[in-house]
């Protein structure tokens, strides 16, 4: 009896220790404030909206983009997980006025802007085509969450040629 119990108790932390490497370490970790940059890397084309005056310097603000205030929107105003395609497209239907309402004075950049950008982000957002929409949501999901599962492709046919491993009598039993 007690072989089984150290058996089962092996096999939970080899399963949990797998479980815990799998997730990602502190220096894989993708900060919010940088993903813009990468997005616009990847979408050349995608409207930057970062013609905006900076209250602190009086100076066009470049490097607060439409794409950073949309991140930044999603992530700290909306609470919303970056990592799923649905939480994306939600906010993006904020943006185009067909799910939640947006308050002017929680928008990013409402504080450190003179003119609040959300009016103007909304239109740019609006003027997006479907396919540009979803090539955002496409290249947000990949940048926030990197999973080896989406760079694997999968493949044409089924491999006949590896003979399956038949299980060993007495596992279920091993377990209980």
């Amino acid at each position: 009896m007690e072989k089984k119990k150290l058996l089962f108790w092996s096999i939970l932390l080899v399963l949990v220790m797998g479980i815990i490497s799998a997730q990602p370490t502190l220096g894989q970790r993708i900060s919010p404030g940088d993903v813009w940059q990468r997005v616009y890397q990847e979408l050349p084309d995608f409207p930057k909206e970062n013609k905006h005056i900076s209250k602190e310097t009086g100076k066009v603000a470049t490097d607060d983009t439409l794409v950073r205030r949309l991140i930044r929107y999603h992530i700290y105003v909306k609470g919303r997980s970056p990592i799923y395609r649905l939480d994306w497209k939600l906010t993006l239907a904020d943006y185009l006025g067909i799910n939640e309402i947006m308050y002017e004075n929680a928008y990013p950049g409402s504080d450190t802007l003179r003119d609040n950008p959300m009016d103007s982000d909304c239109t740019a957002i609006s003027h997006l085509t479907r396919r540009q929409r979803n090539a955002l949501v496409q290249v947000l999901v990949n940048i926030f969450n990197p999973s080896p599962q989406s760079a694997i492709a999968p493949q044409s046919k089924p491999d006949h040629s590896a003979t399956p491993q038949l299980p060993q009598q007495g596992g279920a039993e091993l377990l209980k």
